[in-house]
């Protein structure tokens, strides 16, 4: 072969390299997005709906059924938060708007802020599983010592099919890394 063929193939070679390492960042960078609208639409991994106060307003109440919702909470496991659902179970009838609310407490001697993960199973539920408030939609910041009580306002959409008759709304905390960070340095007494 050549000295001007091999130079050529190695160009052809180094243009496609680069090419496939363009596409690959770029896939890798829009899968978080394709990923949440994915779960969005068919209900994979709990992800719920969010409606506006006019769109809950507007949902049409089904009276002849009642769904029982079951609270469960969990903290991660290097996050100084105690957290609880104050009802663990209550019964709703599809269509009405239901508040609960849950408890966090810092057992921390500095502020320490969260982010809550939601989850629903059965996971076919999910999708009929609609919030207007949630304490889920931003972080949470919680001084040293400091108890919130956070609400969660949601509906559960008429159409959930009529064999699901528990829906079980599991959130998880984790603490922000910000705080994680900056944690052991607040701490820490400063020297007297």
């Amino acid at each position: 072969m050549s000295d001007a063929k091999l130079k050529q193939a190695n160009s052809r070679v180094v243009r496609r390299l680069l090419a496939t390492t363009v596409l690959m960042f770029a896939f890798g960078y829009a899968l978080v997005p394709l990923y949440n609208v994915f779960c969005e639409i068919t209900g994979l991994n709990g992800k719920t709906g969010r409606l506006t106060d006019v769109e809950a307003a507007e949902t049409t109440v089904d009276m002849s059924r009642e769904v029982t919702i079951e609270f469960v909470t969990n903290v991660s496991s290097d996050m100084p938060w105690e957290f609880r659902p104050l009802q663990s179970t209550i019964k709703v009838h599809p269509g009405v708007e239901t508040m609960v609310e849950f408890e966090a407490i810092n057992i921390a001697q500095y502020e320490v802020t969260g982010s809550a993960v939601p989850s629903v199973a059965p996971s076919a539920a999910a999708r009929y599983f609609n919030k207007t408030e949630c304490f889920c939609f931003s972080q949470q910041s919680l001084a040293a010592g400091e108890t919130k009580v956070m609400p969660v306002r949601f509906i559960v959409d008429p159409g959930l099919p009529q064999k699901v008759k528990v829906v079980t709304l599991a959130y998880t905390f984790f603490e922000s890394l910000n705080t994680a960070e900056t944690a052991p340095q607040l701490a820490t007494p400063p020297p007297s």
